[in-house]
């Protein structure tokens, strides 16, 4: 098989991104699995991940821990996910985690929705004590309400075609990555 789509996905956004991926890749040679189902070998991974304190959710992480001599982008969701610099760290994050036999072929990172248990836990917090803080992430919460939407799947497509274009040009000589 030559792409795989393996994600996590606990409220659904990395699931929605991780089916955009799956429908941009080319041909029939894809497959997509939650990581939990994960069987079958690939020469390409898209890994998909929601965001778990600043990084990948246990069960990616053993995920990527097992990936060896491989092509490898991976994708997640953050409630975050309108702080780009924090966006870009998580990212780093869980890019140390993919072993060095691998090529790493890069990153996509959106907003998506979080919990209420979220919400009500920053309530809760607020009314103990109001902050700047506090304040900031009840915000990023309603933002990312609204999320993944059209624009972020356009975005995730427009990622998998870039990862796909230039592995292409890669193989003729035309680029290095």
């Amino acid at each position: 098989m030559r792409y795989l789509v393996v994600y996590s996905s606990r409220t659904g956004n990395t699931e929605k991104i991780a089916m955009e991926i799956f429908e941009a890749l080319p041909g029939k040679s894809k497959d997509i699995q939650r990581v939990e189902e994960y069987k079958g070998e690939a020469d390409t991974y898209f890994v998909g991940f929601w965001n778990n304190r600043g990084i990948c959710s246990g069960d990616i992480m053993e995920f990527l821990d097992n990936l060896h001599g491989k092509q490898v982008a991976i994708f997640g969701t953050c409630g975050m996910g309108e702080d780009r610099e924090y966006c870009s760290q998580v990212s780093r994050r869980v890019e140390a985690l993919i072993p060095e036999d691998n090529r790493y072929l890069g990153s996509f990172m959106c907003s998506g929705k979080l919990s209420f248990e979220v919400l009500k836990k920053y309530r809760f917090m607020q009314k103990k004590e109001d902050s700047p803080w506090i304040r900031k992430m009840i915000q990023a919460y309603e933002e990312a309400m609204l999320h993944p939407d059209e624009n972020d799947l356009k975005n995730a497509r427009a990622f998998a075609e870039e990862i796909v274009s230039e592995k292409k040009e890669n193989i003729y000589g035309d680029k290095r990555r």
